[in-house]
């Protein structure tokens, strides 16, 4: 029996794996969600596939790491990580990352749980939306538009609504699984 997927999915292995053991699954581990967070902003102008296929190398420079020692980089030690192709290299979103790292301690610091507070921007449930086909879903929403313009005030980098809202679908803010995909 063939496993019906998203349209979007392609035949991809990473992209497989990608769909059917992580997007749109509901996630709650800090870590994961500050990785998720950061690793959206990386895809601004480029394909997800592009992302996912660097995520290894990110993970050993960037989310392996605790956050206070992500927020503690420089500047020299972010321009050195430039020479590593298996990263986008793109100065502007390797500092994003870092700062979003200060950003998200600081946010800590105010609301002990980011999680719960994140979560709280859906009411800490996943609307089950009704998407035909893939291109159907939004770019972005209303709720996008609020947690990117709350984040940004609070200092995050790389966190516009439309980045904002494929950060919440990829970790279970919304269900943006097509009808007919069997992870719906």
């Amino acid at each position: 029996m063939t496993i019906q997927r998203c349209g979007w999915c392609s035949s991809d292995p990473l992209y497989i794996a990608y769909h059917d053991e992580e997007w749109g699954k509901p996630e709650h581990d800090e870590a994961r969600l500050f990785e998720m967070l950061c690793l959206e902003g990386q895809q601004a102008g480029l394909s997800w596939i592009t992302v996912l296929k660097k995520r290894e190398s990110y993970r050993a420079h960037f989310f392996q790491y605790p956050i206070t020692q992500i927020a503690a980089l420089s500047d020299d030690q972010l321009e050195n990580k430039l020479s590593d192709s298996g990263l986008i290299r793109h100065l502007g979103k390797l500092k994003a990352i870092r700062d979003n790292a200060i950003a998200w301690q600081q946010l800590k610091n105010e609301v002990g749980d980011v999680s719960h507070w994140l979560w709280a921007f859906v009411d800490h449930q996943t609307p089950n939306n009704d998407v035909i086909h893939y291109r159907d879903a939004p770019a972005q929403t209303e709720i996008s538009q609020k947690l990117s313009k709350t984040l940004k005030k609070r200092g995050f980098k790389f966190v516009g609504p439309t980045t904002c809202y494929a950060f919440m679908q990829a970790v279970g803010m919304v269900n943006d699984h097509e009808n007919h995909c069997h992870f719906k």
